[in-house]
């Protein structure tokens, strides 16, 4: 379901709109969706209507200057941000539209799953995922950030710096550290479940990464193709360095990764929520 581009689908979409229901999950993204949608109509009126400015680029005889650039950035910009925001309204609201089946069969009430999702925390999460759509043009990472939404929702667990940095890293992080970050929380997620275990971290990560060609499933001269997924977790918070390990013979030393709290939760996040039979 696009933007409307004239009066007539304006008010088809209207009517579509109407019809939504009454249900916690329909309330809140309408009343969202309605609150953006005239920054976004006005983008697509200039862009239709073919606004422009000198450019420069006009220049005689020139393939460029009558190609119009800064026109085609334009109207795909606009066209990219009602798209992006379009799939993650969307997929925000039927991973919450799960989520909601799925809190109310374990009895919570229809009152305390409003609440949640009309809470400002959970607005600012929507406002931070609505930013981060703008940098991406993959479909995979806005369902990403519908995921970390809908699941902050059922773990009634929302806190408005924490969703700022997991929209951050759902937007910045590949397939590959995803599916990284998801080998290292198999493996040591249990270094993490009581204090005795955290306090010696450091020691039992380096026990595990010993093994951390059978855990990623690589053999040990693909060490290298680690790093760039490594350092992007890095850089993101969700994992740290532990400590040095050396080979049998000593001569080459690999330094130890180990998943941290927040990657942890990240990744817990941006599970699939079951679908209710």
């Amino acid at each position: 379901m696009g933007f409307p581009e004239n009066e007539v689908e304006a008010d088809n979409q209207r009517r579509r709109l109407e019809g939504i229901s009454n249900s916690p999950v329909g309330s809140v993204i309408e009343s969202v969706v309605s609150g953006v949608s005239p920054a976004l109509a006005l983008s697509s009126v200039l862009s239709a209507s073919g606004t422009t400015s000198v450019t420069g680029l006009a220049l005689a005889g020139s393939i460029v200057g009558g190609l119009g650039i800064v026109d085609w950035f334009r109207r795909l910009g606009s066209s990219k941000v009602d798209e992006n925001l379009e799939a993650l309204g969307q997929a925000t609201e039927d991973a919450l539209k799960r989520v909601e089946d799925t809190l109310r069969e374990h009895g919570v009430s229809i009152d305390e799953i409003k609440a949640r999702i009309e809470s400002p925390e959970f607005k600012n999460g929507m406002a931070s995922a609505s930013l981060q759509a703008l940098r991406t043009t993959q479909g995979d990472r806005l369902r990403r950030m519908a995921l970390i939404l809908a699941n902050s929702v059922r773990e009634a667990n929302i806190e408005s710096e924490g969703i700022d940095d997991m929209m951050r890293a759902a937007a910045e992080l590949t397939d590959w550290d995803i599916f990284v970050l998801g080998k290292m929380y198999e493996a040591q997620k249990h270094l993490l479940s009581s204090r005795s275990q955290s306090f010696y971290w450091s020691e039992q990560v380096g026990h595990v990464w010993t093994e951390w060609g059978s855990v990623f499933g690589l053999g040990d001269d693909q060490h290298l193709k680690l790093r760039p997924a490594l350092s992007r977790l890095q850089s993101l918070g969700l994992i740290g360095e532990a400590q040095t390990n050396f080979v049998k013979d000593g001569s080459l030393a690999r330094q130890a990764f180990g998943l941290l709290p927040e990657g942890k939760r990240l990744y817990e996040r941006l599970q699939e929520i079951a679908v209710t039979q």
